[in-house]
């Protein structure tokens, strides 16, 4: 823990030897960035890209910062929503970066929510073969989960992320103080991924979340101590299993059924993709139940806490129509954990006991679909 007057930062680190890098968590990180990133930078310059949200609410900030450091700044700014996350906005990003003379030992920061993210370090990942970029992740969600790990891409007209590469970054700095300007659903949204680290691997964090979560908004040393918790369960899988060989497809609970969600919804706003998470999350469970598993206490649990959080919990909570159970379960085998054919499913034993299962009957998933798309 590195403590300056008033500010306390949590340090994380993501032990990958030579890719080795720190999280950094805490209020204000934003305004010390410069500070931050100076001693990485071989020339005091970088490229920043953001979306135009970010942008009208954190931009000066950030560039105040750096400029306090003697670094030079340009910047671009894309579309918010998850239709940025595409070849469109990926070839002008990788455009504009070629255009500004990036170099392979100049650093790209991707200052924003888990589509920037993604977007930019996939840029940089195949920029010259590969540029250093920074992380300044924006929302809970990122913070927690997307900006930690290396896994860049894109969207296809096929599915979710099948386009894209590992690419870790240099540094994430996450301000927690910026998670007080999210819209409320947002905020939830970025839950979705915060308590799959509970529902995974750690029951304890899980009772933590059920006693603590509504207070999250409003307290920054609970809402810090999510963040850093979340952070250290997927530093430590990533550090074992940085390229998803097995342990790290862990960390993937909830997200077949979310990927198919989201797909049916055109990646639009009917669906976050923490909302997805959670409703996948509640259907894990009740699909481990199903398959006799774990107790009918489990799935009982899980969406209690969901709903108490005001979150998404069913296929009801979708707006609009969804496909049927089996057009659904043909969108899932889209899913980059499809192998040799097969699904894989991430299951759970019980709260914080997740495993991987390849061997998942395809009816018993039909007629879990089928059920909960019938209480729509």
């Amino acid at each position: 823990m590195v403590m300056d007057a008033d500010l306390v930062t949590d340090v994380v680190a993501v032990d990958l030897g030579a890719r080795s890098y720190e999280v950094r968590i805490g209020p204000g990180l934003i305004d010390r960035a410069g500070a931050e990133i100076a001693p990485l930078l071989r020339r005091k310059r970088v490229a920043v890209i953001t979306d135009d949200t970010v942008a009208a609410h954190h931009l000066l900030r950030l560039a105040a910062a750096l400029e306090a450091e003697g670094i030079a700044l340009t910047a671009l700014t894309i579309p918010p929503g998850e239709g940025s996350k595409g070849w469109e906005q990926f070839g002008r990003c990788v455009e504009w970066l070629l255009e500004q003379k990036v170099e392979r030992r100049d650093i790209v920061i991707a200052f924003g929510g888990g589509v920037v993210g993604d977007l930019v370090g996939f840029a940089a990942a195949v920029l010259r073969r590969g540029v250093r970029f920074v992380q300044i992740p924006t929302t809970l969600l990122a913070q927690v989960d997307s900006s930690v790990g290396g896994k860049t891409g894109i969207n296809s007209v096929a599915g979710k992320n099948l386009i894209g590469a590992f690419h870790q970054p240099s540094l994430v700095l996450a301000d927690i103080g910026v998670l007080q300007s999210l819209p409320p659903r947002d905020f939830r949204a970025g839950y979705g991924e915060v308590v799959k680290y509970g529902l995974l691997g750690d029951a304890a964090f899980f009772d933590w979340l059920e006693a603590n979560g509504p207070a999250l908004s409003g307290d920054a040393v609970k809402r810090q101590y999510a963040v850093r918790r979340s952070v250290e369960m997927k530093a430590g899988i990533v550090s074992r299993d940085e390229t998803e060989e097995g342990e790290r497809a862990l960390l993937n609970l909830g997200h077949t059924f979310c990927h198919a969600l989201e797909k049916a919804t055109g990646y639009s706003d009917r669906l976050l993709h923490g909302e997805g998470v959670a409703i996948g999350c509640a259907l894990a469970f009740e699909l481990s139940q199903r398959l006799g598993l774990c107790s009918q206490e489990a799935p009982s649990r899980v969406r209690a806490h969901l709903k108490a959080m005001g979150m998404k919990t069913d296929l009801a909570d979708i707006p609009g129509d969804l496909p049927g159970a089996e057009a659904l379960l043909a969108l899932m085998g889209q899913d980059k954990k499809v192998v040799d054919g097969k699904l894989r499913f991430i299951l759970a034993r019980g709260i914080g006991e997740a495993f991987v299962a390849g061997d998942v009957p395809p009816e018993k998933v039909l007629d879990l679909l089928a059920e909960a798309l019938h209480g729509r």
